[in-house]
């Protein structure tokens, strides 16, 4: 039963109940966002620290006139509840239901899609200033935890929005519970929590609370300067105000009694304006409370015992990635590791534990972590840098510049590369194959099994150049026991199966449906042969020249946009060898080019056709 709930037709409604009722209502919004996660899987901790301060954020602002911006987004669970998206929030993250993360299609009070950290500041001054040239009097909010301030770009908003003074409605709520996924780290976490456990600022910061709450508007300004005065003597540097922003806070972002008072009184000032609240990740459920970190996304899970599935004992490819780094790390001790604030996500923390000298944890901070890993190969090291494959974008400038015109020896760990599902198409990791062949002398590799990804990781290490390891998410597939890593030949590939009607060529996650699609067509007399290439650059040319010999069709498959990738990069050496001219019928299987929405991975490959079924209907259309 949720009865106050019931009653929220529209964020409007908020506003007619009591303090009593909005306390009741968050309870009934935690249930019922513990309850829909526990069955569809998504980000829980982030969506239950933040019921409260989303209640208040619509009961005080005019919401979808005032613009509501989630950095990432993945804590607006709540924010979909009180926006009409209730009764569809069993469809989370499924096909054609509700995305993880906000959405522009679907909801008016979505101004703007997010997906990735440290964009709502740059998009709600967008917002703001639009609304400035427009003469209109419409609310800009930015929320953006602690984690994202990591970010630079964030601080380049900040740097921006400054300069405005007082000639600007927008406001940025820093949602401060000490977590981004992972811990956080660096100099911006180590500040905040200065001001929060500061002696004299704990005493001063109550008192701020009564006199937000209680003080007369025209002398609202001339106390905050006062406070200010006196917090640059007291507490550790006043950033946000020597950055052109209003600074209020830290307030309780769990306690309606400071919220509601705070926010009524900002939205009576002009800005840029900065309201520092404190929040607890995962409040409510003490799983979460105790777990952030586990319970930042989860899967289904049995919400009466908080107990999360798990795979069983297989280990997933990020788990045989950091196992087989630990192990090599400790035969050289120039090894190093680099996560950008995704130490469990990447598999890293592991190396952590064995090598904390050599683990660098940097923050929200892709761009810096792969040109601080350029600074590190300068010196003799061997620094092996884990991102997920979407968001190596947000590093592009960095690898071309400072890695490959340098020819400097940073290997990059690609997690998540493929086809990623439910979390939508702001992590699709289908676009680093496209973007990286580019780049002239840098050595992409995909692993087809465990055992692969292993022996990938060894070669890079002693390669002395920069190299590109891409594989997937969840389970990897074991085909044979773990073998001893040794080095792969740059640019060769393997024969898996021979046939002389078709030739499939495939790299990465389809290299087994390929082989088990030609394991059915060989059960029927269609003769079908397989090729794994291993490397997307260098190509092996004699195995693709043995491969277009051998038979009349012709088919490349692969897990990244067909735009650029993989079998955009044999069809340009077929070009350029004059394999072509030989009358063979050849086609890329890939992603389409087209937006790849969210959705169960597996299904998701069966609409591709990026499975065995897929590639069967192929090669059939083809003969």
């Amino acid at each position: 039963m949720v009865p106050i709930l019931d009653k929220i037709t529209h964020p409007s409604v908020l506003r007619d109940l009591r303090e009593d009722e909005l306390v009741r209502l968050a309870e009934e919004l935690r249930e019922l966002t513990i309850d829909v996660v526990s069955r569809t899987g998504g980000h829980l901790g982030a969506s239950l620290g933040v019921v409260e301060l989303t209640i208040a954020l619509h009961r005080v602002f005019n919401t979808p006139k005032d613009l509501l911006i989630w950095d990432v987004g993945h804590q607006s669970y709540p924010h979909k509840i009180l926006t009409g998206r209730r009764h569809q929030m069993s469809t989370l993250r499924q096909r054609g239901g509700l995305a993880g993360f906000t959405n522009r299609t679907e909801s008016p009070f979505d101004p703007f899609g997010t997906g990735h950290s440290s964009t709502s500041i740059s998009a709600a001054l967008g917002f703001a200033i639009a609304n400035k040239l427009d003469g209109g009097d419409r609310w800009s909010i930015a929320v953006i935890g602690d984690g994202a301030m990591s970010a630079g770009m964030a601080f380049e908003a900040l740097n921006n929005a400054g300069q405005y003074k007082n000639d600007l409605d927008l406001l940025v709520v820093l949602n401060d519970n000490e977590m981004s996924i992972s811990r956080n780290v660096g100099a911006m976490s180590a500040y905040l929590n200065r001001i929060l456990s500061g002696p004299v600022y704990t005493r001063l910061k109550g008192g701020t609370g009564k006199v937000l709450g209680a003080i007369s508007l025209p002398l609202l300004d001339a106390a905050r300067r006062a406070e200010e005065h006196m917090k640059g003597m007291l507490i550790p540097g006043t950033l946000f105000e020597e950055l052109g922003m209003k600074y209020f806070g830290p307030i309780d972002g769990h306690d309606f009694r400071q919220l509601l008072p705070t926010l009524k009184n900002i939205r009576e000032l002009n800005g840029p304006l900065l309201l520092h609240v404190v929040t607890k990740k995962g409040k409510g459920f003490p799983p979460a409370e105790v777990n952030p970190c586990t319970y930042h996304g989860v899967s289904p899970f049995d919400r009466t015992k908080g107990v999360l599935a798990t795979n069983g004992t297989k280990p997933t490819y990020t788990q045989v990635f950091s196992d087989t780094l630990i192990g090599l790390a400790k035969e050289n001790p120039k090894i190093c590791a680099i996560t950008a604030a995704m130490p469990e996500g990447t598999g890293l923390s592991g190396f952590h534990e064995h090598f904390p000298d050599r683990f660098f944890d940097v923050g929200i901070a892709e761009q810096h972590a792969v040109t601080f890993a350029a600074g590190l190969a300068c010196d003799g090291y061997i620094p092996v840098v884990a991102i997920y494959s979407t968001f190596m974008q947000r590093a592009f400038d960095q690898v071309a510049h400072d890695v490959v015109l340098q020819k400097l020896p940073v290997i990059f760990a690609l997690d998540r590369a493929g086809i990623v599902g439910e979390d939508g198409p702001t992590h699709a990791g289908i676009y680093d194959l496209t973007f990286l062949r580019a780049l002239p002398d840098l050595v992409i590799m995909a692993p087809a099994d465990d055992n692969q990804l292993r022996h990938m990781l060894f070669t890079a290490i002693h390669l002395g150049k920069p190299v590109v390891i891409r594989y997937p998410r969840g389970t990897a597939l074991s085909l044979e026991p773990p073998q001893t890593p040794t080095a792969i030949p740059i640019g060769s590939g393997r024969v898996l199966y021979e046939g002389d009607q078709v030739s499939i060529l495939a790299v990465g996650s389809m290299v087994h449906p390929a082989f088990l699609a030609a394991q059915k067509l060989q059960n029927e007399g269609i003769r079908v042969g397989v090729y794994d290439l291993r490397f997307i650059k260098p190509l092996d040319a004699e195995l693709i020249r043995r491969a277009v010999a051998t038979a009349p069709i012709v088919l490349t498959v692969e897990e990244n946009t067909v735009c650029g990738g993989f079998g955009a990069a044999v069809l340009e050496f077929l070009a350029a060898d004059g394999l072509l001219d030989r009358g063979i019928k050849i086609r890329t299987l890939g992603v389409p080019d087209r937006i790849t929405h969210h959705g169960a991975p597996n299904l998701l490959r069966n609409e591709l056709k990026l499975d065995a079924d897929g590639i069967i209907e192929t090669i059939r259309a083809l003969m």
